[in-house]
């Protein structure tokens, strides 16, 4: 009995020391605890996905490609598995399995010295506290910690909250973190649609995701799924039968459904870079927001298109620059399909293919193509590729191939069926393709709203990311002038007003050459109306206007419309020589249609976070009225105009009616041809190292400009018209496919007048050209009671006049008179 007590009492006081220790232990390791609390409010990186106007998926952002799923939406079949699978007992240990961890050890002792690799006993909960509040480091420390952090968790969080927790957030391989994401990438499906040996698969991967690859282990990934079915059999989740029957399956995976995503790749990154400006980085990518965007997938498709042909074709008009590279002609008797495929493919080559020029005749070129196969360059598909000189001028047409092409070039070529004639080519065929050293940028986007509704940056988005349209500075030219011109008719000027056209000379200072703006044709048009002046894009008179309303006010507007934030009081701005974008100028344009209302360019039209709440809507304008659940008879809603007015609205429109005459019979006439209401300017700067054409319909408004990133000319004559216009011209031609030919909208206090185009007078019989030209209430011609009005006559200090004579008086402008009997007023 002694002995039996004095043993009790042993045992009783090694219980106490080791109740003691380990309650020491659980202090020393609970000091520096992570604060398990943070799970409550776990929110995963999720894909942030950006969409088209018309809801299709334009960009993905993610670190983690997650789809976060509630537990209650998770299939019983799905939790099952990767319960059998990590943790038998889930629902029924405190947070460590003491039996499993007990049979791990004994495991463990038993394998020592064999190589295998340790058996592991960590439960879900476990798992969920390294994954979340620990690290992967390897030591008893860490064990500790977390056994410690799993009693508190299941103390604090219901058990399915906690496999909701580790259902989304563990990794299964292939970019796949949590069961939804993999459930897509292994199978394409969702996870209510996975079989139950596609879900002991998932279940089979946590441990080690590569060990169980599907295609390269597929003996051991098969091996562990099965393992996987027997436990859920075990189990009882699933029969003897449906397990025998899931078993014997092969694994078969499937590709991920490529999703149609729409290509525009300048825009989708301005609007990331817009997204990552508001809301940071680690929210754009995995905060998983919801961002409707403003561009039209059709127009977006036209705009590339039409941009790229354009420089195309600028490019073709200046040559040859020669081949992507060149092989020694010994490899043509070799094995030549190999050293061609040793060549990359320029960044910008698209679809176009390379290929080895294999052999001269007099009239073809023989190519060896990547894929071994041969093909032809006929010499009427070389004939525009005369060699490049300086200043983008060309040398003599080419007779024969080998005065484009030498054996061993590699070159870019694409298939071709038809000759410029029309006529059928052999199969085989292919043209001579050249990537543009120029570069643009084309813009289109709503004038009422603002809204981008297409964005071609440039050529091509993988040669380079600079956007043109956005981030390119560059000097707009005679685009700027409808600007000078509206200052003018808001200062008491009409589009028949008479401003001298004529040679006009202005001394700069000291030491400095002087200024002698010309016309673009080095003529002078004498007295000429402000609509002609407009439409034919005098330099000449532009300046004499500025400088009669004064640089001030020219400068204002062009601050006022967001062409500049600032522009100097020089009349060479009068011209356009401040720079900017072509966004900013496009934009300015579209607040001319509009009736003169400000609207600021977006991207984005709303943006939503995870939880679907509404974060950003660009338009701001409440609409109480518009939440009715059903129609009873009430009118339709109204939405306040609350865009600030920046122009006259009937000096807006007077504007819009004059570009629309310089399509009709001015600079931009080219698309007289499409017939239908549209207004444009172009825009070009000295030694043609700009070329722009900006304008637009009654609710579009489209911006183009071509030139190089590192400024040079564009060649002799590539001015607007030629350069810009066609780009403007192709793109405009699809977008209006189809559409109504709607009128320009003419706002109140406008009254239409019948005038003749050339004087803007009244017109008399058999006079010419007559037009309805636009002027404000009040101001138009009248037949009687009226007489000839001048504006004043200024004298300029260091300004020479007509003759040359310093400080010589300029007559700046002249009212029409009126012509008696003629009346024309609509």
């Amino acid at each position: 009995m002694r002995f039996l007590l004095r043993c009790l009492g042993l045992l009783m006081v090694l219980a106490l020391l080791g109740a003691g220790g380990a309650a020491v232990v659980l202090h020393h390791f609970s000091q520096d605890l992570p604060d398990y609390g943070q799970l409550a409010e776990y929110e995963p990186p999720i894909v942030t996905r950006i969409h088209a106007g018309d809801g299709r998926l334009l960009a993905e952002y993610a670190e983690q490609k997650r789809v976060f799923v509630p537990v209650d939406a998770v299939p019983q079949r799905v939790k099952q598995a990767f319960i059998s699978a990590e943790d038998q007992e889930f629902y029924q240990h405190p947070g460590v399995d003491f039996k499993a961890l007990l049979r791990a050890v004994v495991t463990n002792v038993r394998n020592l010295g064999s190589n295998r690799r340790p058996v592991g006993a960590s439960t879900i909960t476990q798992q969920v506290a390294k994954n979340f509040l620990l690290t992967n480091e390897v030591s008893i420390e860490r064990k500790i910690k977390e056994a410690i952090l799993a009693f508190r968790i299941e103390q604090a969080y219901s058990k399915d909250k906690i496999l909701e927790l580790y259902l989304n957030e563990i990794f299964l391989g292939q970019r796949s973190y949590g069961v939804a994401a993999a459930a897509l990438n292994y199978f394409n499906k969702s996870l209510d649609e996975l079989s139950v040996e596609e879900a002991a698969y998932l279940a089979a991967l946590p441990k080690a995701p590569n060990n169980y690859h599907p295609t390269r282990r597929t003996e051991a990934a098969v091996s562990r799924r099965n393992w996987v079915i027997g436990r859920m059999l075990e189990d009882g989740h699933i029969g003897y039968a449906e397990a025998e029957m899931a078993s014997a399956q092969p694994l078969s995976t499937a590709v991920r459904a490529e999703t149609e995503i729409v290509t525009a790749d300048f825009f989708a990154e301005e609007v990331r870079r817009d997204l990552e400006r508001i809301y940071g980085e680690e929210e754009l990518y995995g905060g998983g927001l919801s961002v409707q965007t403003t561009i039209d997938p059709t127009l977006q498709r036209h705009a590339d298109a039409a941009l790229r042909e354009g420089l195309v074709a600028y490019d073709r008009r200046h040559g040859w620059r020669g081949a992507v590279a060149q092989l020694d002609p010994d490899v043509v008797d070799a094995d030549w399909a190999a050293a061609l495929k040793d060549v990359p493919p320029p960044a910008a080559s698209g679809a176009w293919q390379r290929a080895l020029v294999l052999a001269l005749s007099a009239n073809a070129a023989t190519i060896g193509l990547v894929d071994g196969t041969q093909g032809r360059i006929p010499m009427a598909e070389l004939a525009w590729a005369r060699p490049t000189l300086e200043e983008q001028k060309v040398g003599a047409r080419p007779n024969r191939p080998g005065d484009v092409l030498a054996v061993g070039d590699v070159v870019l070529v694409e298939p071709v069926s038809q000759d410029s004639e029309g006529k059928d080519y052999e199969a085989g065929t292919y043209g001579l393709r050249q990537i543009p050293a120029v570069n643009g940028g084309l813009i289109a986007l709503d004038p009422h709203t603002g809204r981008i509704l297409a964005m071609s940056g440039g050529y091509s988005y993988a040669a380079s990311v600079f956007n043109r349209a956005i981030q390119a500075r560059r000097q707009p030219g005679s685009a700027f002038k409808p600007f000078v011109y509206l200052a003018a008719l808001d200062n008491g000027y009409t589009p028949s007003s008479i401003v001298l056209d004529a040679p006009i000379v202005f001394d700069q200072g000291p030491g400095q050459e002087k200024w002698k703006p010309a016309n673009y044709t080095s003529k002078f048009y004498g007295p000429t109306t402000l609509r002609i002046g407009l439409e034919k894009s005098r330099n000449l008179m532009t300046v004499r206007l500025a400088q009669a309303i004064g640089m001030e006010k020219v400068a204002d507007y062009g601050q006022r419309f967001g062409i500049y934030d600032s522009l100097p009081t020089v009349l060479s701005m009068s011209l356009g020589a401040g720079e900017t974008t072509l966004l900013r100028v496009t934009t300015a344009y579209a607040m001319l249609v509009n009736g003169g209302k400000r609207v600021t360019p977006s991207l984005i039209d709303r943006v939503q976070n995870a939880n679907g709440e509404t974060i950003y809507r660009h338009d701001t304008r409440e609409c109480p009225n518009c939440r009715a659940q059903r129609w009873e008879g009430q009118l339709m809603p109204r939405l306040p105009d609350i865009r600030e007015q920046v122009a006259d609205p009937v000096s807006a429109y007077q504007i819009v009616a004059m570009l629309q005459g310089a399509v009709q019979q001015g600079t931009g006439v080219r698309l007289a041809s499409l017939g239908r209401p549209l207004a444009g300017k172009t825009g070009t700067t000295n030694d043609y190292r700009d070329a722009w054409f900006v304008g637009f319909s009654p609710d579009l408004a489209i911006g183009v400009y071509v030139g190089f990133d590192d400024p040079k000319t564009l060649g002799k004559g590539e001015a607007g018209s030629r350069a810009a216009l066609p780009i403007w011209k192709a793109f405009a031609e699809k977008a209006f496919e189809n559409e109504p030919r709607t009128p320009f909208r003419v706002p109140p206090g406008v009254r239409l007048v019948k005038v003749a185009h050339a004087s803007g007078q009244l017109p008399r019989p058999g006079e010419g050209k007559v037009i309805l030209e636009a002027f404000r209430e009040g101001s138009q011609p009248r037949s009687t009671g009226s007489r000839q009005l001048l504006q004043p006559v200024v004298r300029q200090p260091g300004v020479e006049g007509s003759e040359g004579e310093t400080g010589a008086t300029v007559p700046l402008a002249v009212e029409p008179a009126p012509i008696p009997g003629q009346s024309g007023i609509y």
